[in-house]
């Protein structure tokens, strides 16, 4: 119901992606009666700013979601997984921004521009999905063509920032950059290889067919949004030494024809995307500019002249922001004007 006050945790407060939560809860004006941050042991007694006010972080319990209407989790999966029922059992609505619940039929993933009609679903289990960072920035651009066209294939190739691992993989990249050029050694702790200079395709671990988890989760949650398991998805993923903002390169295969012109034409009228797509003057998406920002920014639009339908793009989003909080916070906006 719009206008109702609502009751919010954030669970993992003290990270990169809870923090930024809290940051888009107040950027967004969300209608918070009460906020509850939360967090492993050690970080107990912590205090972060919401609207002004400092407020202590208190340890992630099992009981800790007794009159929460919502949580917010980015805590790690195994720390979902744990703790998520609970909190639903308490009767608090579970967003979670972990890998754990995705693709649990029971539970909705959803992007807010995509598929809002999945947060019904809820009610299964009291829990949302939210996306994998990359898939999001992705689903963004590929539902509308696919509404209007029908997707029949899509290669995605990802150039993901170290923000997307967490502030020890931007520490390293800062450390190992400086260190090299002032002709120092670097090690590498959070990567299997030197990040800076340098671009690794791997993310995440490997599985027996050669992709890696972030592969994979790319297929099946592009299927699973845009509810269609027929579309034929492939991708890479690559880490590159960018702090912030993931890029992509897709290539799209329509089932009916399609034209650059016309994909540039409907992506200027979708909302949550900004086409850049200026190349004469040197204008086309960038991570600088994606980063501390909510809208996806799509721009290469080309023709693909080696196939009947197809087009090329590049997509790059804040990874921290649309990739997770400030898609988290903007499906608890449906959540409460709608469900609660």
């Amino acid at each position: 119901m719009p206008g109702k006050k609502i009751n919010v945790a954030v669970a993992g407060a003290t990270g990169a992606v809870g923090n930024q939560m809290i940051s888009c809860l107040e950027e967004a004006d969300f209608p918070v009666q009460s906020i509850k941050l939360l967090a492993s042991a050690r970080s107990v007694g912590r205090k972060l700013r919401f609207k002004g006010d400092l407020f202590a972080v208190e340890e992630l319990k099992e009981n800790s979601f007794k009159g929460m209407d919502i949580a917010l989790f980015s805590a790690g999966g195994g720390t979902s997984e744990r703790y998520a029922p609970h909190a639903a059992n308490d009767g608090c609505v579970v967003v979670d921004n972990s890998s754990a619940w995705r693709m649990d039929p029971d539970v909705p993933l959803v992007v807010p521009e995509v598929n809002p009609h999945a947060i019904a679903q809820y009610t299964k289990k009291g829990i949302i999905a939210n996306p994998n960072c990359s898939t999001i920035q992705l689903v963004v651009a590929l539902n509308p063509i696919h509404k209007k066209y029908g997707i029949q294939r899509v290669v995605v190739s990802t150039y993901q920032a170290v923000s997307g691992t967490g502030k020890k993989a931007i520490d390293e990249l800062f450390d190992q950059t400086r260190a090299l050029i002032n002709f120092l050694n670097c090690e590498n702790k959070v990567y299997p290889h030197r990040i800076a200079f340098n671009c690794l395709p791997h993310i995440d671990t490997f599985m027996p067919n050669g992709y890696t988890k972030e592969e994979i989760k790319m297929v099946n949650e592009t299927r699973k949004i845009l509810e269609d398991d027929t579309i034929g998805v492939t991708a890479t993923t690559v880490r590159v030494p960018v702090f912030h903002s993931h890029s992509e390169s897709v290539n799209v295969e329509t089932k009916d024809p399609i034209s650059a012109q016309e994909v540039r034409s409907l992506l200027e009228n979708t909302p949550g995307i900004k086409v850049v797509d200026d190349p004469e003057n040197n204008l086309y998406p960038l991570a600088t500019e994606a980063a501390g920002q909510d809208l996806t920014l799509v721009g290469r639009i080309r023709d693909d002249d080696s196939i009947a339908n197809g087009i090329n793009m590049w997509i790059v989003a804040d990874n921290i922001r649309k990739g997770a909080a400030t898609n988290a916070v903007q499906i608890a906006r449906v959540l409460a004007d709608n469900y609660l």
